[in-house]
């Protein structure tokens, strides 16, 4: 959970003029470069450095920032050459697992790893992705499969008490980050009346909402996330102002309208609530909204986004997409203009299903940043939204090469607690045990024996050697593995 005032102003407080007009113009200098310096943080202890967002920024290229803009799809069930195209040939700093696998916990792992080996490279900077993915339940599950529980309906979490739908919630946030995924992109708060339910294509006919009220829907909407926050994954609310009151499903219709939505509607409760809490991200849609702005869908729209959420509702954090790549709603506008005005609305990060077209809209946001300035202060301020994001997930944290050696030193515990995405302290602690039992796939009871061992060894590819506690030689295996994670 983050706030962050990323507003012009703030941004050029933080990172100075250069950030915003350009690389400097003096040959050999960088404004940057102290802003860099006395901004990371590291503990001689565990070798574990923790640059900060703005620090981040300052070091990277104009095609490194805009590729932070930007959600591409990977299949869950395995990514494909668009996928690794878009992060090491475009920059892209951020994917969703797509589609539905049923592979499990650790399989699911090992893939995201390697999309996470493909994007700390120079190319992006080496900076973590944001891994996102589908995961309400019912009917909208991507990851399923051993290790992964089956999340029912919105509808029927909303009839459970709000402790015990935190705490479930909390669980599955859990599957989730030992999976690889620090992004949820749930929960819906759209709200959809109970006579309107069938007739609502994208939220109704699939039980995708808490409640049929308002209030109800604020309340268990905001126990599912505070229950993801709490194992360190990121919600994502959707779909804002509300897909609760339209027809059609925008990612199969064009021209989808709500008639009826204004700007006070209580509908809009449930997002007010979110933003008030700190909510990671927002989702918003791509239908039109006539009350509101009859001209733009919301996703293109600068009362939507800057207006209504940011300047009225006090949104300082990051805006998400509804899909800008395959939905029909959009297919009116070019690949290009759809991500130029998405951010040109307010908006920070392109979701797009399509990754063929990811080229033109990369090329696109370039050009536009390149050639104006005041677009290009909207890309910076964006990418530091996206970046402090990251920070506050403990994407950001680094850690330096690990000798291999079969020691479990603090700092090889420390690497692996940046691995895991737990808070860092260099101690082999039950917290840790406990998350690194997750993440291969073991009984989780924070006790390192021979179930805990054996998994081990098979997620390190190695062969099992009957040992019940970390040996040297899976030491060595781990930091090795660690190593190709950095």
């Amino acid at each position: 959970m983050f706030k962050l005032l990323a507003t012009t102003a703030a941004l050029a407080t933080l990172l100075g003029p250069a950030v915003q007009a350009g690389p400097p113009t003096a040959p050999g200098t960088s404004p940057a470069t102290t802003v860099v310096s006395t901004s990371l943080r590291a503990d001689a202890t565990t070798g574990v450095t923790n640059p900060t967002a703005a620090s981040v920024l300052a070091g990277m290229s104009l095609e490194q920032r805009v590729g932070q803009l930007f959600m591409v799809a990977a299949p869950a069930s395995g990514y494909t050459s668009g996928t690794v195209h878009a992060i090491t040939d475009h920059h892209v700093g951020n994917v969703y697992l797509s589609g539905r696998s049923s592979a499990g916990l650790v399989a699911t792992r090992k893939m995201t790893d390697r999309l996470q080996r493909m994007s700390t490279t120079s190319r992006t900077s080496n900076v973590t992705l944001l891994v996102a993915t589908d995961q309400e339940g019912g009917y909208v599950q991507v990851l399923s499969g051993r290790g992964i529980s089956t999340i029912p309906t919105a509808l029927t979490q909303g009839s459970w008490g709000t402790s015990t739908l935190r705490s479930r919630a909390a669980s599955w946030s859990a599957q989730l980050r030992g999976a690889g995924v620090n992004l949820d992109l749930a929960p819906v708060l759209d709200v959809v009346t109970a006579a309107w339910a069938p007739y609502n294509e994208p939220i109704g006919q699939y039980d995708r909402e808490f409640a049929h009220t308002s209030a109800a829907v604020t309340t268990k909407g905001l126990a599912f996330l505070e229950g993801m926050e709490s194992r360190n994954v990121g919600a994502t609310v959707k779909h804002f102002p509300t897909l609760g009151r339209v027809r059609y499903n925008t990612d199969t219709h064009s021209g989808v309208t709500d008639s009826r939505t204004t700007s006070g509607s209580a509908y809009l409760d449930p997002f007010r609530s979110a933003v008030d809490h700190g909510v990671e991200a927002v989702m918003v849609s791509t239908a039109y909204y006539s009350r509101i702005d009859a001209r733009h869908p919301a996703a293109f729209s600068r009362t939507v986004i800057t207006g209504l959420l940011r300047e009225q509702m006090g949104y300082d954090g990051v805006v998400i997409s509804d899909d800008l790549g395959n939905a029909a709603q959009v297919q009116a506008w070019s690949p290009g203009r759809r991500a130029v005005d998405f951010i040109d609305a307010g908006g920070d990060v392109v979701l797009t299903g399509s990754t063929a077209d990811v080229p033109s809209m990369v090329d696109a946001v370039l050009a536009k940043a390149e050639s104006s300035s005041s677009f290009r202060a909207k890309v910076d301020a964006s990418a530091l939204r996206v970046l402090q994001a990251k920070h506050s997930l403990g994407l950001l944290r680094r850690y330096a090469r690990l000798d291999v050696n079969g020691s479990l030193g603090p700092a090889t515990v420390s690497a692996l607690q940046v691995y895991l995405r737990i808070r860092t302290t260099g101690t082999w602690d039950a917290l840790t045990r406990k998350t690194l039992q997750r993440a291969v796939g073991t009984p989780i009871d924070g006790d390192w024996g021979p179930a805990s061992q054996a998994a081990l060894q098979d997620f390190l590819g190695i062969s099992r050697d009957g040992s019940t506690s970390l040996n040297a030689r899976t030491v060595a295996a781990l930091q090795d593995y660690l190593n190709a994670q950095r």
